[in-house]
């Protein structure tokens, strides 16, 4: 049978406190999460232009074919920074960095936007400071070192990562966190509560009764508590003292 709206209204109304209870405790529980125990990451970058280095800038006319075999050797320089020639190097060069070469691959990443000739490098680390300090270091021995590797002078550096006395995190979004688990939770809570009611055949309302099976209600039964039950025998009982006592001033 097809449900309308009043009919999910009804169903939600039905289970508000189910649903406003799962929402309340994933939220809850997501911010408490993200804002006291999961440890934030910080991000550095550095930028570097594939351009060569004794090119003077401001030139009347730029040589396409030039800038074009720059862009198209981003793709190579990006696998090229991350292989052990230049991590090793790093490596050495920066032992305070207490870091091995296949860790600074895992942490490095190197982006860069199509037909551009910038690259950027960027490292995540619960520090800022050894995020910049990582950044820094792989993009001074990548330049260094593309000049012996690939026999070109063309990589320079745009920018360092600087220091920053009260950097921002990247991870985790706490808000978004918490968003997230409201939207997430509040999805999962109202599928619960419809599948309850879809698993429920039981009819408790005289309205059920006749959509259900089409026939009217002759009578119902009510469903006592204990409680209610002591509280009809006492009432019984009282009734009965006062009638017993108006019987016994009418005798008189």
């Amino acid at each position: 049978m097809e449900l309308d709206l009043k009919d999910y209204l009804k169903i939600i109304k039905k289970r508000v406190w189910m649903i406003l209870s799962i929402v309340v405790l994933a939220t809850v529980a997501t911010g408490v999460i993200s804002y006291f125990f999961m440890q934030p990451i910080y991000q550095a970058s550095t930028k570097l232009i594939v351009n060569k280095s004794n090119d003077q800038v401001g030139l009347s006319q730029v040589d396409i074919n030039t800038v074009n075999l720059n862009i198209r050797l981003i793709d190579t320089y990006k696998e090229i920074i991350r292989t052990p020639r230049i991590m090793d190097k790093v490596v050495a060069e920066y032992p305070h960095l207490k870091m091995t070469a296949e860790q600074l691959v895992k942490t490095v990443k190197v982006s860069s936007v199509n037909n551009t000739q910038v690259m950027t490098l960027i490292v995540e680390d619960p520090s800022y400071a050894r995020a910049a300090s990582i950044a820094n270091a792989v993009s001074i021995v990548f330049q260094d070192e593309i000049p012996k590797i690939m026999k070109v002078d063309n990589i320079s550096l745009l920018n360092e990562a600087k220091d920053i006395e009260n950097p921002v995190p990247v991870k985790p979004n706490k808000k978004l966190n918490v968003a997230i688990a409201f939207v997430v939770s509040l999805m999962i809570a109202l599928g619960v509560a419809f599948l309850l009611e879809y698993l429920n055949d039981q009819l408790t309302t005289e309205e059920e009764v006749e959509q259900y099976l089409g026939l009217p209600t002759l009578a119902m039964i009510t469903k006592m508590r204990p409680e209610d039950l002591q509280n009809n025998h006492s009432k019984q009982a009282n009734e009965q003292r006062v009638g017993g006592r108006s019987d016994v001033k009418l005798n008189q």
